[in-house]
């Protein structure tokens, strides 16, 4: 069956006219305040959804009001030196999102003279503008009839429609698109992708939903049938890598502390650290030949004093926090250098090393 013809069939006797006002008009009474929907400012609801990719609300609006107080404007933005809005970013994670944002926001000043595209087009070229993002940014801040559908909207659709196919896979994804397409509002498009998204956060939740508040119950043909806990299909992930590492405070007498940057490319990039041996590589009696080759200095090995375990979504770190003491040597490291601890909070550290910050000599 083509793609058309299954969402006129998912679609066929389900009143979308009524589902729709019964959303919106729930969305509208219910809403949570919420520092992005003070307006309809597209850079506003842009900043929030990025900040909202795979993190929760009530960690993001710290953060977002912080980022909105140093970076008003897509002109402001533009203008910042990378490691201000990735220390702005610290601590939120995902941190390729926030040079995606400054990439394209750049693109933003330059080509539409800091004016965010209404045209779906050119918004969807712009650098980490995925299609959700888009939808986003057109319905909520343009009143475009778009669709923005992520996992929480699949889950609450999928419930609703009662769809079994797989929502880890491209080809589902694809295919509620096109049955918000359908079922969107034209006259209030904002305050019905809201109210998707707002149904998922706070009603149609991943494993206990709240059935009997929910606003749309008589609608679901997953709660007809009792198996709105079934819902929605996914595959499960891979099993996450595990990568063992020494993390090694190294301080001078004077109280300088060794800290490294990240390539410019791929995890964390550009983040500050403090030196990692990985453990698959380099057997722990083999350190201190290893740090000298990679440093330029000799150093001894004190005392462990933590050890951190760090989750991403693909692998874990497991890193044993060693204090360790410089013997001699003169620093060898394009991208390393000596700091006063009192100079920490200038750096953007990921989550994982600010965790071993206490344990630096002041």
């Amino acid at each position: 069956m083509k793609k058309i013809e299954r969402i006129h069939h998912i679609l066929s006797e389900f009143d979308k006219e009524s589902y729709r006002k019964s959303l919106i008009h729930w969305f509208k009474k219910e809403q949570r305040v919420l520092p992005w929907r003070e307006n309809q400012d597209p850079y506003r609801v842009w900043v929030s959804e990025i900040m909202l990719q795979q993190t929760r609300v009530d960690t993001v609006i710290p953060y977002f009001n912080d980022f909105m107080a140093k970076f008003p404007t897509p002109e402001a933005l533009a203008d910042a030196d990378e490691q201000d809005v990735l220390k702005a970013w610290e601590g939120l994670g995902y941190y390729s999102r926030a040079r995606n944002l400054q990439n394209a926001v750049r693109e933003v000043v330059e080509t539409y003279g800091g004016v965010v595209p209404a045209d779906p087009e050119e918004l969807g070229n712009l650098k980490g503008v995925g299609p959700y993002t888009k939808g986003a940014i057109l319905s909520i801040a343009y009143d475009t009839p778009e669709p923005a559908v992520d996992g929480n909207v699949m889950r609450v659709l999928s419930r609703i429609l009662h769809v079994e196919d797989d929502i880890s896979k491209q080809s589902t994804r694809k295919l509620f698109e096109g049955l918000v397409s359908e079922l969107i509002s034209e006259e209030d498009p904002s305050s019905f992708n809201q109210g998707l998204m707002e149904l998922g956060a706070l009603i149609c939740t991943p494993k206990t939903p709240s059935c009997m508040l929910c606003p749309v119950q008589n609608y679901c043909r997953a709660f007809d049938k009792g198996i709105e806990t079934e819902l929605p299909v996914k595959s499960s992930k891979k099993k996450q890598k595990k990568s063992p590492y020494l993390l090694l405070l190294v301080q001078k007498e004077n109280g300088e502390v060794l800290i490294e940057q990240r390539p410019n490319k791929g995890l964390l990039a550009s983040l500050w650290q403090y030196p990692m041996v990985p453990l698959q590589d380099v057997d722990k009696e083999s350190v201190l030949n290893w740090f000298y080759g990679e440093y330029g200095v000799k150093i001894e090995l004190g005392e462990s004093v933590d050890r951190i375990k760090h989750v991403f979504s693909h692998l874990i770190w497991e890193m044993e926090v060693i204090k360790v003491k410089v013997k001699e040597g003169s620093l060898d490291h394009e991208r390393a250098k000596f700091i006063k601890p009192d100079d920490m909070d200038d750096y953007p550290f990921p989550v994982s090393h600010q965790k071993a910050h206490p344990y630096i000599s002041q």
